[in-house]
C-alpha cells in the first residue's frame, strides 16, 4: 500500500524530472556551453540521477517482500549504477521507461498506440543523444549532427539499418546494441499485448455467441412448448370439445 502511494505521488514529478534532464542533455551535447553552464547542466543531470535513486531505494524499503522486489528489480540498479561511466549516463534516463509504464498502467492493453509512441520516442531520442555524445569528435566519425544521430537512431531502433550511419568508437556501438535491444524489447512487448488482446476478444465474442446459441435454444424450446399447445387445443375443438370442460360433448 505504501509503495502504490509513493509511487501515485512521485509519478508526475519524476517524469517533469526526467524531461529536464533531457532537455540539459540535449544542451550539453549539442551546444557545447562554456565551463559555468556546463556545471550547471552537470548539476542537473546529476539531481534527476539522485531522483531516480531516491525513487527506487523507497520503492525497495516499501515493497511487501524487499528480497523478492530487488530480485525482480535487479536491472533498475544496474540503470542506476552504471551511468556513473561518462559513456553510458545516458542510461539514467531509462528509468523514465519505467515512470512511463507505471503512470500509464494497462498501458500496453489499454493505450498501447501511446504507450509504444512514447517508449520509442524516447529510446529513439535518448540513444541519438548518446551516440552524438561520443562519436562528434572520434576519428572518422560518421554521426556529426543531430539531425545525423536522429536519423541513424531511427533506423537502428526499426531494425533497418541503412549504414549511411554508423558508430566508429566502442561507447557507439554499445549505446547501438540497446538501442536495437531496447527497440526489439518494445516491438516484441507491443505484439504480444496485441495479440492477448485478439485473443480475449475472439474469447469473448465466441462466449458472446455462446450465450446467445443458449439463448436461442430457450426460445426454441418455448416455442415448440407453444406449438404443442396450440395443437393440443386445435384437436380438441376439432372434437367438439371445450377447452374450458373436458369431455363435454
Amino acid at each position: 500500500m505504501k509503495q502504490l502511494q509513493w509511487q501515485r505521488r512521485t509519478e508526475v514529478p519524476l517524469i517533469v524530472a526526467a524531461v529536464v534532464y533531457l532537455v540539459a542533455y540535449s544542451v550539453q551535447v549539442t551546444l557545447q556551453p562554456g565551463p559555468a553552464l556546463g556545471r550547471a547542466l552537470e548539476g542537473i543531470i546529476w539531481g534527476v540521477w539522485a531522483l531516480f535513486l531516491v525513487d527506487y531505494l523507497v520503492s525497495l524499503l516499501s515493497a511487501p517482500e524487499r528480497g523478492r522486489w530487488f530480485v525482480r528489480h535487479l536491472h533498475e540498479l544496474v540503470i542506476l549504477l552504471l551511468p556513473m561511466l561518462r559513456p553510458l549516463r545516458l542510461l539514467r534516463l531509462l528509468p523514465l521507461l519505467r515512470i512511463l509504464n507505471r503512470s500509464g498502467g494497462n498501458a500496453l492493453r489499454g493505450h498501447i498506440v501511446l504507450y509504444v509512441i512514447g517508449a520509442m520516442t524516447v529510446l529513439g531520442y535518448a540513444g541519438a543523444l548518446a551516440v552524438l555524445d561520443v562519436e562528434q569528435d572520434a576519428p572518422g566519425a560518421t554521426i556529426l549532427t543531430l539531425p545525423d544521430a536522429l536519423w541513424w537512431a531511427l533506423t537502428t531502433v526499426t531494425s533497418v539499418g541503412y549504414g549511411d550511419y554508423y558508430p566508429v568508437t566502442g561507447a557507439g556501438r554499445l549505446v547501438a546494441a540497446g538501442l536495437m535491444i531496447g527497440g526489439i524489447g518494445v516491438l516484441s512487448a507491443v505484439t504480444a499485448a496485441f495479440a492477448s488482446w485478439l485473443v480475449e476478444n475472439v474469447a469473448t465474442a465466441r462466449a458472446a455467441e455462446a450465450k446467445t446459441a443458449e439463448s436461442d435454444a430457450r426460445m426454441q424450446d418455448q416455442l415448440k412448448s407453444v406449438s404443442l399447445q396450440i395443437d393440443t387445443l386445435t384437436r380438441q375443438l376439432a372434437h367438439g370439445s371445450h377447452p374450458g370442460r373436458p369431455g363435454q360433448e
